[in-house]
């Protein structure tokens, strides 16, 4: 396996992600897994070495370290630059592709410009060429790569990702007289955050003494702050937090939300409040409405719509909502001990 950064040096959910899958995989009988990345790995796990520096440096170091072979049969690649060839000397192995979302599209949200992001589309394709088989989240990014990407969709398997369910445990809800609306989001501007805080008035008019607390940094955190100044106190910027720290938020939380507006492969980020016993309100955007529809489809709402997203948060703080043991139950259905088994059965078969 190759991906970006471990989890413990670098948050964000393909870091949490691959960390864990590597983690789900080596616990299986029967096959033998390493793994690396940029950071501090786990143990059994690789280091490229510190996260940080620019994209193009850390490629070409990547492409030229040699991974552990052990007989390898599998490359299963999860960030498009990262890693050696899929084919060389040592081995002729066959290449899984993890498609966690389009690196070019995710850049132009991000303010890049059309010549840089049709650059990085011209590399995600001819990096990811000699896949034999692509691993999606959702059904939403199945139907990306092969409309975007002219993937054959026999080439795509779909293999929903699990949640760790002992890092993350239920606890009672709190009190409500002063609730907690919790958002753990990247402070980019695909996110939604902003219409989130254009829903918090209506949100504050029903609920006064509510408050928003937003989980995370990034490149649209200073319009973010400048665009919540007006509502003081009741919106709380809380930056980055271990794990630690971000169970505290969930056990002090009524609920979370995850407003995103676009590129939502999954939103693993929806699971783990869901493992801690906090219902997610969830936009219809990608594949995030897979993780709550088997729960409580009223949990999703409009993508960009602040009235609808105000509504249901207030439905919500009203008491409209799973409760903690519903949560977590529905939580357990995704387990990373089934998540590995796929990804197993899977490389069996391109195995032969």
């Amino acid at each position: 396996m190759t991906g970006s950064e471990w989890f413990g040096s670098a948050p964000g959910g393909l870091n949490r992600y691959f960390t864990d899958l590597f983690g789900a995989l080596a616990d299986r009988p029967g096959i033998r897994v390493s793994a690396a990345a940029f950071g501090d790995p786990p143990p059994g796990g690789v280091s490229w070495g510190p996260v940080g520096g620019s994209t193009w440096r850390r490629a070409r170091t990547a492409f030229r370290e040699e991974l552990p072979d052990h007989g390898a049969v599998i490359l299963d690649r999860h960030f498009t630059l990262y890693g050696p060839p899929a084919r060389g000397p040592r081995a002729r192995r066959r290449l899984v592709v993890h498609f966690h979302g389009p690196w070019a599209a995710e850049s132009r949200w991000a303010g890049g410009g059309a010549l840089a992001a049709r650059v990085k589309y011209t590399l995600e394709r001819l990096r990811a060429r000699p896949a034999d088989r692509f691993v999606v989240l959702s059904e939403h990014f199945r139907d990306l790569l092969v409309h975007d990407y002219r993937v054959s969709p026999d080439a795509v398997s779909v293999i929903a990702p699990g949640v760790d369910l002992d890092r993350f445990t239920a606890t009672p809800p709190p009190a409500r007289d002063a609730p907690v609306v919790l958002c753990v989001r990247r402070l980019e501007h695909r996110m939604g955050i902003d219409v989130l805080l254009r829903a918090w008035p209506a949100v504050r008019a029903a609920h006064p003494r509510a408050r928003l607390v937003l989980v995370g940094t990034g490149t649209a955190e200073t319009a973010l702050r400048r665009q919540a100044e007006p509502f003081g106190a009741s919106v709380h910027f809380a930056g980055s937090v271990t794990d630690t720290g971000l169970t505290g938020w969930y056990a002090r939380s009524a609920l979370t939300v995850v407003p995103s507006v676009a590129l939502e492969g999954f939103g693993l980020i929806a699971l783990e409040s869901l493992a801690a016993g906090r219902a997610p309100v969830v936009t219809r955007c990608g594949g995030l409405p897979d993780s709550v529809r088997g729960l409580d489809p009223s949990l999703i709402v409009p993508a960009a719509d602040p009235d609808a997203l105000a509504a249901r948060l207030v439905a919500a703080l009203d008491g409209e909502i799973p409760g903690s043991d519903r949560c977590r139950a529905h939580a357990e259905t995704f387990s990373w001990s089934a998540a590995a088994e796929r990804h197993i059965a899977l490389y069996r078969e391109l195995a032969g």
